[in-house]
């Protein structure tokens, strides 16, 4: 252990005054950032506890015997919210699959060099990512097709990325060229090298795809608030964003509270339940695709 801080601090003084100026201050830039994320964190979580009028009166207080489950109990007992969280779930899951298949089958030929076509698909690709029809033609092209007030008016307008595609193409250049000839060889046609070869391969990129897309659709509210009109088939960020941002808890939640002030307060206080019970998905997912995301976050980004 001695050992390893003298190294350490040998190689900090080789740096010359200017490199050290630097480190330091990139050093105190990232801590400024961490601490920038990890202070909200923990005052969402500890004000998710905490009784509503001591966290009105007195703010913050990590006295365990002045918190409570108030919030949590109504936020769990409440249909709307689980409604939004079943419809959040299907959603993504459902988009993630479809955005990633999509990508994966798009990226294959455009990645092949003996590809006709290749440049003038990848200009219109290039073009979409810079110019949009607009939010009026989109909903009613929605609207004309039938979607409206559907799931897929949610799911299938954006299923496709040309950022994902890029990323997926520079992938499979980055595989050797003797894989296929390999599948030549053995007399595999393209279906078969795609589905039984190359996507066996192309896990760390796939894990990648997916917890983009699916943290994308998860916190994505937009698309739902314009296309759908059933609450039953809002997501939970609708739900979240009526509580947080419009101050409009279900009737439910707060029903039996009998003054003004009881009922702000207990909003206030479900806001901050609303927000961890909605970020549980996402942290309970991470850690099964760390390590993919730490092997394919940087592939594909030095072959061009």
């Amino acid at each position: 252990m001695e050992k390893a801080l003298v190294k350490k601090k040998g190689s900090f003084a080789r740096y010359s005054l200017g490199d050290k100026c630097f480190l330091i201050f990139g050093y105190v830039l990232l801590a400024a950032f961490v601490l920038a994320i990890i202070i909200p964190m923990i005052y969402i979580v500890v004000a998710s506890f905490m009784d509503p009028i001591t966290l009105q009166n007195k703010g913050i207080v990590f006295d365990i015997e002045k918190w409570t489950l108030t919030a949590y109990e109504r936020v769990m007992t409440n249909s709307q919210i689980w409604i939004g969280f079943k419809n959040a779930i299907v959603y993504s899951v459902l988009f993630s699959v479809i955005s990633v298949f999509i990508t994966l089958l798009c990226a294959y030929p455009m990645s092949r060099d003996d590809f006709k076509g290749k440049k003038l698909f990848n200009t219109i690709f290039i073009i979409t990512m810079f110019f949009g029809g607009g939010l009026i033609p989109t909903y009613l092209l929605i609207s004309n097709i039938g979607l409206l007030d559907s799931m897929w008016a949610v799911i299938l307008p954006g299923s496709f990325s040309v950022w994902n595609m890029i990323i997926a193409r520079t992938y499979y250049k980055g595989i050797p060229n003797e894989l296929r000839e390999a599948a030549d060889v053995d007399g595999a046609n393209e279906l078969v090298f795609f589905f039984r070869i190359l996507l066996p391969v192309c896990t760390p990129l796939i894990a990648v795809l997916v917890l983009w897309q699916f943290v994308g659709m998860w916190n994505s509210y937009f698309d739902a608030m314009i296309y759908l009109n059933s609450s039953y088939k809002q997501p939970l960020q609708l739900v979240l964003r009526s509580i947080l941002i419009q101050n409009e808890p279900d009737p439910g939640m707060i029903a039996d509270m009998q003054s003004t002030a009881q009922r702000a307060q207990l909003a206030e206080l479900l806001k901050y339940a609303t927000i961890i019970i909605s970020s549980l998905p996402l942290i309970v997912m991470y850690p099964f695709f760390q390590k993919y995301f730490d092997a394919g976050i940087m592939v594909g980004s030095v072959k061009g």
